[in-house]
């Protein structure tokens, strides 16, 4: 707040804090030198991954590097053959293929609409060439859950779930990450849990855990030092890959004392969401989507579309507007490489054109949220954004 009393442009950049109650583990741990997580029994990566698994409900955890570590070994644990086709949505991170690719399989990419979630016709189209499916839940927006999975269930597709935006989401009151085979999370800067990196993933398939685990890293037998399945480990051991994706204990001891801190994360998310939705969806010239029935979302961003005809000249004009007032706008498709516009994934060679998913990219936007943010300025974001419409547009 400005000394005369004014609401400054609120800084939406600085990730969530971290609690004091990580300052003194991680003292403990540099003072120790115990940064590794095989070290000793009961780590704080051990402690995590339990503790995670129990917030979660799910059987095994285990935590990575990455979401992208954990999407790749999700992807190898299902001990699919080189060169399966993988369903992704076409409106996801540019992470999400590239781990696709990393382990040796094709993504196959699906429209998406303008609600931002999967396009089911088009999902359902291409599924039988499938050997598997990624869902990404896109900045936190679920798409059907229910028709995916009667889809894949009657052909014995496996689904991954990347809810790298979704912690604390449900779906018919289930926790989103728990519904398909896997659910792979990711705890970097700009995700509901702060450690700057890190990722984690959840199975109740004891199979896909134990496969996970050796290639993580666990090599020799490090695996004892995970709980249970260890004939599975056994198995494995030396017979699959290590790609050394582990965690390691400071991140962990970041991570750990901000789990308490989800629910109350997620309800001040939701209720910034919408007090900013509302207000963009008086504007004849801006549109939230809503969620779908079953949905309860834990946003920490706020996504909306330019609605009516709006010309590419007109868009970047409102962008600029509103950056001119204190709040930056992304539109996907109009900002330079952005990794979240699937015609810049050139690694993946050519690929059809997806004209629905095109079109969206042109004209949606993403405005960060945290969860930290006060209701003034939850109310200057809104005001700054309807008012950068009204300029172009009015």
């Amino acid at each position: 707040m400005a000394p005369d009393g004014q609401i400054l442009a609120p800084n939406v950049y600085d990730a969530e804090p971290i609690p004091a109650a990580a300052r003194s583990e991680i003292e403990r741990l540099l003072s120790s030198g115990d940064l590794f997580r095989y070290t000793s029994e009961g780590s704080p990566v051990a402690m995590l991954e339990e503790e995670f698994a129990d917030l979660m409900g799910s059987r095994y955890a285990l935590a990575v590097a990455s979401c992208s570590a954990a999407l790749f070994l999700s992807l190898k644990a299902l001990d699919l053959p080189r060169g399966a086709r993988v369903l992704i949505p076409a409106f996801t991170f540019a992470a999400v293929p590239s781990a696709v690719v990393h382990a040796d399989m094709v993504p196959v990419l699906v429209e998406v609409g303008t609600n931002y979630r999967v396009d089911m016709a088009d999902f359902a189209a291409k599924l039988d060439g499938a050997d598997a499916v990624l869902i990404s839940h896109m900045r936190g927006h679920t798409s059907d859950m229910d028709a995916i999975m009667a889809l894949c269930d009657a052909r014995n597709i496996p689904v991954i779930e990347d809810a790298a935006h979704s912690l604390g989401t449900e779906w018919h009151g289930r926790k989103i990450g728990t519904i398909g085979r896997v659910g792979c999370f990711s705890f970097q800067s700009y995700k509901l849990v702060n450690a700057g990196e890190g990722g984690i993933l959840i199975t109740d398939d004891p199979e896909v855990a134990a496969r996970a685990v050796i290639m993580s890293g666990a090599y020799e037998s490090n695996w004892k030092k995970h709980p249970g399945m260890q004939n599975s480990y056994m198995l494995w051991q030396n017979k699959l890959p290590l790609y050394n994706m582990r965690m390691q204990n400071l991140s962990a001891a970041v991570i750990r004392p901000q789990l308490p801190e989800i629910a109350d994360r997620v309800t001040k998310g939701r209720a910034g969401h919408d007090s900013v939705a509302d207000r963009l969806n008086e504007s004849p010239w801006l549109v939230v989507p809503p969620p779908l029935g079953p949905e309860e979302r834990a946003p920490d961003s706020i996504q909306f579309n330019l609605k009516g005809d709006w010309t590419d000249a007109e868009a970047l004009r409102f962008q600029s507007r509103s950056k001119s007032r204190g709040v930056a706008v992304q539109i996907f498709g109009l900002s330079d490489g952005n990794a979240r516009a699937f015609w810049n994934w050139e690694f993946l060679g050519p690929q059809p054109d997806l004209p629905q998913t095109r079109a969206m990219l042109m004209r949606a936007c993403d405005v960060r949220l945290p969860t930290r943010l006060t209701p003034d300025e939850l109310h200057f974001i809104a005001e700054a954004i309807v008012s950068a419409a009204e300029d172009v547009k009015g």
